[in-house]
């Protein structure tokens, strides 16, 4: 059973940065393709970055040039991190871990972005 914990969310002024983390309990970064996604209030869930197992990475439009997710193998650790943030991308996000049709989540962290 793999544990994906993610944090580092918090509320940050508009224009702001945070780092969001996401820990594995085991190495499947090798393995395994992780994401972030997120979930605001009323409204669905949405991929916003996501990493291959060779480090290709791929952004929701939202949060291009301003998102950049990140994976360091030996620290069995993705990163999310999070520039010019803006009130809309307040939302709870979350770290997900997939191999074929397994799939992991994380318990998500709470970002809010307000002045």
């Amino acid at each position: 059973q793999v544990q994906l914990v993610e944090s580092g969310g918090g509320l940050v002024q508009p224009g702001g940065s945070l780092r969001l983390s996401c820990a594995a309990s085991g190495s499947i970064f090798s393995i395994y393709a992780m994401s972030w996604y997120r979930q605001a209030p009323g409204k669905q869930h949405e991929l916003v970055a996501a990493i291959t197992t060779g480090g290709s990475t791929n952004y929701a439009d939202s949060v291009k040039g301003r998102f950049t997710i990140s994976k360091d193998n030996a620290k069995n650790t993705v990163y999310l991190q999070m520039n010019s943030l803006k009130p809309e991308d307040t939302a709870v996000y979350y770290c997900k871990g997939s191999l074929g049709r397994t799939h992991y989540w994380g318990q998500g962290t709470q970002v809010t972005v307000s002045s």
